[in-house]
């Protein structure tokens, strides 16, 4: 996708007083992009939606920031904010860990997981350092993530991913160093790879998505979770031109990982 094409369909998964979750498409960025990244969209779209913008308290240009990052090249489900108090209680939330997130990710490979989920332990430097050095350059610090193998196909994998602590690239360097890359993925993947799923098997994008965010409330005690509505029709041609389950099967999978209890790594927030 070009990034500077703004998409057909923004969806907004949820929203409330403050903020709003909105599912990215694949090949745009956040942010750091000014007038074509999310941020911006997001903004043009509440401009135009009087109701959502009552909803969430929209305040006008330059009101829109994101509470977390996610890659260019992931699609998937993003959480932002319009008001001051919103982003200072989601960016309290994020550090102190107290947000739940369960991404889909198509593997190179089948992955052998334990009975019930598994984890990547491998200590990652700051940032990684391509391909050929994905765990990165200098001091390295423990890191985890948390994975559930769904379905093989011939040649991959559909895990369920939690990032259990904050690493950029987290999952898709921890992936690498696993010996299971995943699909499409331009910085830690082989170029062989990306030529085959792109002529080949017709699939050119990251094959990432960012499915689930469990989340606490401004002045409220309960909580909220938000799954992905993406139908994700690019990762269920390839699963299926491989030998993979039906369609049927993914979709009984993902209505089980509407429940943050069934992601990896789950543990009950406070």
């Amino acid at each position: 996708m070009d990034h500077r094409k703004p998409p057909n369909v923004l969806t907004v998964a949820a929203a409330g007083d403050g903020w709003l979750v909105v599912d990215k498409p694949a090949g745009i960025s956040v942010h750091n992009d000014p007038g074509h990244d999310l941020c911006a969209h997001v903004e043009r779209l509440l401009a135009a939606d009087h109701q959502l913008a009552d909803r969430t308290g929209f305040a006008g240009d330059g009101s829109i920031h994101a509470a977390h990052r996610l890659d260019r090249d992931t699609s998937g489900l993003v959480l932002l904010c319009c008001q001051a108090a919103a982003l200072a209680f989601y960016g309290a939330a994020f550090q102190a860990r107290g947000i739940g997130k369960c991404y889909l990710a198509v593997l190179h490979g089948q992955l052998d997981g334990p009975d019930g989920p598994g984890v990547w332990s491998f200590a990652l430097a700051r940032s990684g350092a391509g391909r050929k050095h994905p765990a990165g350059r200098g001091k390295r610090v423990a890191c985890r993530t948390a994975f559930r193998v769904l379905f093989h196909s011939d040649h991959y994998t559909l895990a369920a991913c939690t990032p259990l602590t904050g690493r950029p690239h987290q999952i898709r360097r921890h992936a690498k160093l696993a010996g299971h890359p995943v699909v499409g993925d331009r910085r830690y993947g082989s170029p062989r790879s990306l030529r085959y799923l792109k002529e080949e098997a017709g699939f050119a994008r990251l094959g990432l998505h960012a499915y689930g965010l469990d989340l606490p409330v401004p002045d409220r005690t309960d909580r909220r979770v938000v799954v992905s509505g993406s139908p994700l029709q690019a990762f269920l041609r390839l699963l299926a031109g491989d030998g993979g389950p039906p369609g049927a099967a993914v979709a009984d999978a993902l209505r089980e990982l509407a429940d943050p209890r069934c992601w990896p790594g789950h543990s009950a927030h406070p």
